[in-house]
Formats: structure tokens, sequence, C-alpha cells
């Protein structure tokens, strides 16, 4: 039984993105603020009508989210 729903966070131009890795879910938003709050809605939304432990979940799994950070400016200068 999983008791985490993870989320790798990305950010392009204005947008971040979360994908799910143990979820089919993706979420969208133009501030890290509103992002969180997307995510907490689509992870709702997603086990809407269903039993969390229906679907491999703990009963009120924690959410988890890693951020892609670009590499420094200064990586790879000698």
């Amino acid at each position: 039984m999983k008791t985490i729903i993870q989320f790798n966070i990305s950010q392009e131009d204005d947008t971040y993105t979360a994908d799910g890795t143990n979820v089919p879910i993706v979420a969208e938003g133009r501030t890290f603020e509103e992002l969180q709050d997307n995510i907490r809605d689509a992870v709702a939304l997603y086990f809407e009508g269903d039993d969390p432990v229906s679907l491999g979940f703990a009963k009120m799994p924690s959410i988890l989210t890693n951020f892609e950070v670009s590499p420094p400016l200064y990586a790879g200068r000698a």
C-alpha cells in the first residue's frame, strides 16, 4: 500500500508543471502557490468516488513534491 503520492515539478517560462510519478495526474500553475492548490484539487478529483485503498493507497496518503532545479550558471566552469 502506497502512503505517498509523488510529483516531479518543473518550471518552463511562466508555468510550473507537476507530473505524478505514481499516479496519472498532471497539474499546472502560474505560481508555485497556485500549483500547490491545483495539485490538491487534481488529487481530490483522482480519488473522487473511490476509496484510496481500492487504488493501492493508504486512506490518507501524503503528497510529496520534488522540484527540478536547473544547473547553476557556473556549472561546468573550471
